[in-house]
């Protein structure tokens, strides 16, 4: 079909007499040939419809699980406006990238990533900022400050070293706050009047059981029966002691966290003190030693008598070497045992694991202190048995729960929380963030060159 269509040469101007009148052909597609076109198209596309769905039904189901799990691990385009493309990321949502095909045109990146993250924000208002940003060469960095060249930060890069065209994550997190091993003086005053009140109370409960001891023969004992008695040894125990608790001492005197050390000794101590004069009190026994010789009971029980008791005890601070320890009745659990297993423990925990000689030469004289109490008969063998327990038991769960952070709050399934002494423990170690560590130090500012240079230096 044709159409004849006349026009000027020249737009907008009316012809001249004499210009010709150009004749042009515009061909019209004739409607009838436009719709054999759009059926053969159809024909075609219905055509490959049915062999694919032909082929997909022939094909192995692994095949097509495969075919899918492939079409899913690769990342989704969104076509955004302003010449953006945005590449979902399968763990934290979608980040921006620069845009690579919009609309089929191929377009260069024509602003900085940081504003294709503004626009981002701003194209979802719904998502809150997170303070992730783009940054000039394409990766992704959270809106946190720089770490410091001296550290502070850690930085995580994913696998591929954030190569260009590659997300590169800078991850700030905050380096483990610095252990604390505060002195708190007040708190080891309190500990210390914490033991002697313990202490003045065992003195007081034996002054008491001393006119409860049974005037029999000696109970049973394995060890006692089959060992010669030896009046000598309780004085060689008693040295023993004396040494052991010096040395221990002056250990502990050097640390260079000599405060916490002796709180926790005395804390210690006094719930030793506390459970022995409860014991002995409920339950009197007769002495192991018939021969030996106790003061005369009085045959009546009075505050002067009983006070005038304690304070000549405590003179000779609980040894029968001082002469002054002339009552009887403090039997469970042995005193004498609390002590020499204390002294070693201290000084195998709080002195360098390198110096194995003393610790072995502790081991071997608490053990000879409390040979030497059997021998001497000061003790029955059941005495020494449940002291020996008693303190290691105290002490392990002591160290165990000042060492563990958890195990300083009580919870459910924190059953340590459940002992009577728990919140006394807590008060004294709440500010104590872990393990002391073995570090030593002259404790005087005189004479200077016994000062520790290096405070800091782990034994």
């Amino acid at each position: 079909m044709t159409t004849a269509v006349w026009r000027s040469v020249e737009l907008g101007a009316e012809p001249a007499e004499s210009a010709p009148l150009e004749l042009q052909e515009v061909r019209v597609p004739d409607v009838n040939e436009n719709t054999e076109k759009r059926r053969s198209r159809a024909d075609s596309r219905s055509t490959a419809e049915s062999w694919g769905s032909a082929e997909a039904r022939s094909r192995p189901v692994s095949a097509a699980l495969r075919e899918s799990t492939e079409s899913l691990a690769q990342p989704h385009q969104v076509d955004q406006p302003d010449g953006m493309v945005v590449e979902s990321h399968h763990d934290y949502g979608s980040f921006p990238s620069a845009a690579a095909s919009v609309n089929g045109r191929q377009g260069e990146r024509s602003r900085s990533a940081m504003d294709e993250s503004d626009a981002y924000m701003q194209s979802r208002p719904l998502l809150q900022d997170d303070g992730w940003r783009g940054t000039e060469n394409g990766d992704v960095q959270h809106g946190a400050p720089e770490p410091a060249s001296n550290g502070g930060f850690y930085q995580a890069t994913p696998a591929g070293g954030g190569a260009k065209g590659e997300a590169s994550v800078r991850v700030n997190i905050g380096t483990p706050a610095p252990l604390r091993f505060p002195k708190e003086k007040l708190k080891t005053l309190l500990a210390l009047l914490w033991m002697v009140f313990n202490f003045l109370l065992t003195l007081t409960s034996l002054a008491i059981t001393h006119e409860r001891v049974p005037d029999t023969p000696p109970l049973p004992d394995i060890v006692l029966d089959n060992v010669p008695t030896g009046s000598w040894a309780l004085k060689v125990s008693e040295t023993v002691i004396i040494v052991m608790v010096n040395s221990a001492f002056l250990v502990v005197l050097l640390h260079k966290h000599r405060f916490i050390v002796f709180r926790r000794i005395f804390l210690i101590m006094g719930l030793l003190y506390m459970m022995r004069s409860v014991l002995y009190f409920v339950t009197a026994l007769p002495k192991p030693d018939p021969d030996y010789q106790c003061e005369p009971k009085a045959g009546y029980l009075s505050f002067t008598l009983v006070v005038t008791r304690v304070l000549k005890l405590f003179g000779g601070f609980g040894l029968s070497i001082n002469g002054q320890h002339v009552y009887c009745g403090d039997y469970i659990y042995s005193g004498h045992t609390v002590t020499l297993t204390m002294a070693y423990m201290v000084l195998r925990e709080y002195t360098p694991r390198h110096w194995w000689v003393l610790h072995w030469a502790s081991l071997l004289a608490a053990l000879t202190g409390v040979v030497m109490v059997l021998i001497a008969r000061g003790h029955y063998t059941v005495d020494v048995l449940i002291a020996y327990y008693v303190t290691t038991r105290v002490f392990w769960l002591y160290h165990t729960m000042s060492n563990n952070a958890a195990l300083k709050e009580s919870g459910p399934n924190n059953y340590l929380s459940r002992i009577w002494w728990f919140f006394i423990f807590r008060y004294f170690e709440r500010n104590v963030s872990g393990p002391v560590p073995r570090h030593y130090e002259w404790p005087l500012p005189w004479p200077r060159c016994l000062q520790n240079k290096r405070p800091e230096r782990t034994s």
